[in-house]
């Protein structure tokens, strides 16, 4: 090999070295972690690809890096020529690399915190990086609330017991890898944390570098596209993949450290078994809001489906409790029912592997478990009857039908132990059990139901043209309000079976029959999005009454759009005086407000803004009318949908409105970050529950009357240029189907549901995650910071101390200083020469001007924002985060030039290049990369064009680690 070659190879290890900071702190191994992956997977790709690929990938990263220290426009052009150049073969493997290095990249970042933050813990030491601000610690809570707010120790543990927070997941198409992959990188992670153990034998040493090379291998030689669109129920399997994986063993591990944080405080109780600390809901099958493909049938497998897979975990774990509970001494209560028992268990059950024969009486809690595990079986496999053929010859009292049920004989042996001297045997894996049994019921997860409210209009207006008592769609609000309550506090029922129905009505009330035959544990909240009125909330109770829906779910109104939002305290406040209604609550309310809509309607400060004052209004009205009100945050993963760290995102909300009480979606890509690891499911439950605490303990503080003002005064600057240039420049529509690649997003077959709510239409009816996406992937973020710039100029130039003003509510106010450091981060991620390069390519000469215009409102936000925040260079205060993004820049670069080149040709039918000829060798001669371009033989664009699309897509979206 000659000695230019050996200085190539040497050089993209060189090249990481010279771009990233210096180290940041002693324990910083990042660039180590980074360079070994990196080196591991060059090796790889020489060997299946040759020496000249891998020399084509270095040459793209020295470009980008040099591209990235001096942002030259040229050097991009330069890249762009170079990707251009490869055959179809060969820019999909080109592209395949840069992705798959970008996630290994992030496994790498992954495990340097995750290695920082162990030895954080065994010095005892938590401050720097992870500050209070951005992380929450359970143990470091309880002894902050007692020993600094002077709370006693049993107010703490009051708040603790009464708290609750519900995640919800939801299938939002914004997971764009594959789960095939998902688990490979899991490997990766943790072959790459061992290595680096202190007491590895060098033999270990060998065997962990062939599994990283193995696994590196593996992941890259998967194919990483979606070749089909995921239906709802492979959705909900992806989802539930997390309950076995993860979430089921961490629920009961953390309430331990719960148990272990209380002792430090002095509490010798442990947090009871059924405080429901956390639940866990769902909308995977239950979300039908703009998604035909989700129908009461598919509704139906997937509360089934949940149902078989949670009969199955405690089945699977009832024998290890079995085995841990051999003695004989018990209660009286627990001996009469084992005898009970005993007496009338028939024969020896051959299909169990343990404990198969009768079991002696002098066992007394394995025959009361016997018992349970017997019927958790039956219970497993009547749900699968009823889940393959619709019926099932079990019969269902043989079954436990109700979590009641089944906790009853748990909770008997729990009782006796206790009585008989064996608490700290009744504190082990029985105790576990119990909260796992608490905490996910019977049915793993509970399901909300997700509806627009138009569709329940359409059906009420059928009914009455029916009954010829008028159209219900013409009534006033007054008219039908009448209507909905002499029909609700009527007895007979309001039509038959008779009713004429087009499908989308049949498809409504076939819904609620599904909600009327399966059991109603199965089911969370009816949530109806678009809600503007109380009679849309009457409409649902009515429609649960006419279709005998035994236990009626609660429903739920979404405010999502701004003057959804301003108006939601008023029609809140109208449905608590309606008598009805208010009985029927029971004191209790819950109301959803979206982030993702309402940023895309007027831009992300007012939108953040208005999320906070209609919260305010909405909690005074509850006070009012003696209800307690629980909030549910519908925010996406991305800031542009109203994501950002857990702990701050709570701690900003408004005083009084958690109140113990927390619900949260958590979607797509944000469940992987949340539950993919053991580690990262126990840090997720210790935030929310960490920060819901505090904010009821040590609620936030009030804005300044004057902050307000100002606040008030500059989101109408804010919404007016956001809605000037998204939803009134007549030609911003074309700009952005040109500029960004929306309109390729729909083949990433990344969810179940289409793109647009309506097919024809502008950006109102694309939905809020393809228009972040968008904006996501060419680095310029448009939604997140446009109207910000406007906002702060205007402040500024109004009044000359309105510039201290807003340095004063930066530095004192939580929820003000949330709102500027994710949009700083935003800055962080983003960079303008990018999406210059897409404007060059892809945007008619005419419209160049007004992108150069978006651009210089970008850079003059940028350093306004500064100017409040006090810094001098965007993340000052976060060298780590600014290290971490100055690692994946140069891969990302890559990616932007190849998908906007890509772009090019894909739209541009005479833009013809020049190809060289074919570089990439593969290990068998017969298997030329050529090959990969079959993947995709049905694709509408030239050969190997549309993959290479997607793998860009896929690799920009892990490099920002945000999808939509």
């Amino acid at each position: 090999m000659t000695t230019r070659n050996i200085e190539k190879m040497a050089s993209i290890d060189a090249q990481l070295r010279l771009l990233a900071p210096g180290k940041v702190s002693d324990d910083d191994k990042l660039v180590e972690y980074d360079a070994l992956l990196l080196d591991r997977f060059l090796d790889i790709l020489q060997d299946l690809h040759g020496e000249d690929l891998r020399e084509t990938v270095q040459e793209c990263y020295e470009l980008s890096a040099e591209y990235e220290s001096k942002h030259d426009p040229k050097k991009l052009e330069e890249l762009g020529n170079m990707l251009t150049s490869l055959d179809p073969g060969d820019s999909i493997v080109v592209a395949k690399a840069f992705s798959n290095m970008l996630n290994l990249a992030n496994l790498a970042e992954e495990v340097q915190i995750a290695y920082r933050r162990r030895n954080k813990k065994k010095k005892g030491d938590y401050t720097d990086e992870s500050n209070a601000t951005t992380e929450s610690d359970i143990e470091e809570t309880l002894k902050r609330l007692v020993g600094d707010l002077k709370k006693s120790p049993q107010e703490v543990f009051d708040a603790l017991k009464n708290q609750t927070v519900d995640l919800v997941l939801t299938a939002h198409p914004t997971q764009s890898v594959r789960r095939s992959l998902l688990q490979k990188h899991g490997r990766i992670r943790n072959c790459l944390a061992q290595l680096y153990a202190k007491d590895i034998t060098p033999d270990d040493k060998q065997e962990l570098d062939e599994a990283l090379q193995r696994e590196i291998q593996a992941a890259f030689r998967t194919d990483e596209i979606r070749r089909t669109a995921p239906a709802p129920q492979d959705e909900m399997r992806a989802g539930m993949s997390y309950f076995h994986e993860t979430i089921w063993k961490g629920v009961p591990k953390f309430l331990r450290r719960v148990d272990t944080a209380l002792k430090h405080i002095g509490i010798n109780e442990r947090i009871p078994y059924n405080a429901p600390l956390i639940q866990f809901s769902s909308w995977m099958g239950g979300d039908r809001d703009g998604n035909p493909r989700v129908t009461p049938e598919v509704t139906r497998d997937v509360c089934l489906l949940a149902r078989m897979m949670a009969a199955n975990l405690y089945y699977s774990q009832i024998e290890d409790l079995m085995f841990e509970l051999s003695m004989w001494r018990c209660n009286d209560e627990l001996r009469v029912r084992a005898e009970e028992l005993h007496k009338s268990s028939r024969r020896d059950a051959k299909h169990f592997i343990e404990f198969w024969k009768i079991i002696p009486a002098n066992e007394p809690y394995r025959v009361i478990l016997g018992d349970v595990r017997d019927k958790l079986y039956l219970t497993r496999e009547r749900t699968r009857h009823l889940l393959s053929q619709g019926t099932s010859e079990i019969p269902e009292e043989a079954t436990f039908t109700n979590v009641e049920q089944f906790l009853e004989p748990l909770e008997l042996c729990y009782r006796s132990l206790c009585a008989s001297g064996d608490r700290s045997i009744a504190d082990g894996t029985l105790l576990d059990f119990l909260r796992q049994t608490s905490t996910f019921g019977l049915c793993l997860v509970r399901l909300d139901i997700r509806q627009e409210s138009e569709r329940h209009t359409d059906v009420l207006d059928a009914i009455t043209k029916y009954l010829d008592i008028g159209s219900y769609r013409d009534w006033s609000e007054e008219r039908r309000q009448e209507w909905l309550l002499s029909e609700l506090s009527s007895k007979r029922p309001l039509f038959g079976p008779d009713l004429p129905k087009t499908e989308e009505i049949a498809d409504v009330l076939d819904t609620f029959q599904v909600l009327a035959e399966l059991p109603s544990d199965c089911f969370g909240a009816y949530i109806i999005s678009m809600a503007t009125a109380p009679s849309d909330v009457l409409a649902v109770e009515l429609l649960q009454r006419e279709c005998h829906v035994k236990k009626p779910l609660r429903v739920v109104p979404l405010f999502e759009k701004l003057d959804d939002l301003e108006a939601a305290p008023a029609a809140v406040a109208r449905l608590f005086s309606i008598e009805w209604y208010k009985n029927r609550i029971n004191g209790k309310q819950e109301v959803m407000i979206g982030y993702s809509d309402s940023g895309k309607d007027a831009g992300r400060l007012a939108a953040a803004w208005q999320l906070y004052k209609a919260q305010e209004e909405l909690i005074k009205v509850a006070k009012e009318y003696g209800v307690k009100l629980t909030m549910f945050h519908g925010r996406g993963g991305t800031v542009g949908r109203g994501g950002g760290p857990t702990h701050l995102a709570i701690l900003s909300q408004p005083p009084d409105t958690v109140h113990g009480s927390l619900r949260v979606t958590v979607q797509g890509e944000v469940i992987e970050q949340s539950f993919g690891e053991e580690h990262l499911c126990f840090r997720t439950l210790q935030r929310y529950t960490s920060a819901t605490l505090e904010h009821g303990m040590h609620p936030p503080i009030s804005p300044k009357p004057e902050w307000r003002a100002l606040l008030d005064e500059i989101s109408v600057i804010a919404t007016e240029e956001y809605r000037s240039i998204v939803f009134q420049e007549p030609r911003f529509v074309e700009y952005f189907r040109h500029a960004t690649p929306e309109l390729e997003y729909g083949r990433m077959n990344i969810g179940s549901r289409p793109s647009k709510r309506k097919p024809s239409g502008g950006i109102e009816s694309l939905r809020a995650i393809p228009w972040i996406f968008a904006w996501t992937q060419t680095r310029f973020h448009l939604p997140v910071w446009l109207g910000v710039g406007a906002a702060f100029k205007y402040a500024i130039q109004k009044d000359s101390k309105n510039l201290k003003m807003l340095q004063e509510m930066y530095n004192q106010w939580p929820f003000f200083r949330v709102t500027i450091d994710l949009v700083e981060m935003v800055f962080a991620k983003g960079d303008p020469g990018i999406a210059a390069l897409y404007d060059k390519l892809l945007v008619s000469q005419d419209l160049w001007s007004f992108g150069q215009r978006l651009r210089s409102n970008y850079e003059q936000t940028k350093t306004l924002l500064l100017q409040i925040a006090g810094h001098r260079e965007i993340l000052e205060g976060d060298p780590y985060l600014k290290q971490r993004l100055k690692l994946r820049d140069s891969y990302i670069t890559t990616l932007n030039v190849c998908q906007a080149y890509t772009l090019k040709r894909v739209r541009d039918p005479n833009y013809h290049v020049e190809l060289r000829p074919h570089i990439s060798k593969e290990y068998t001669e017969s298997k030329s990369a050529a090959e990969l371009v079959k993947l995709n033989p049905t694709s509408d664009y030239a050969p190997g064009l549309e993959d290479t699309l997607i793998l860009t897509m896929k690799g920009i979206a892990a490099g920002m680690q945000n999808t939509g």
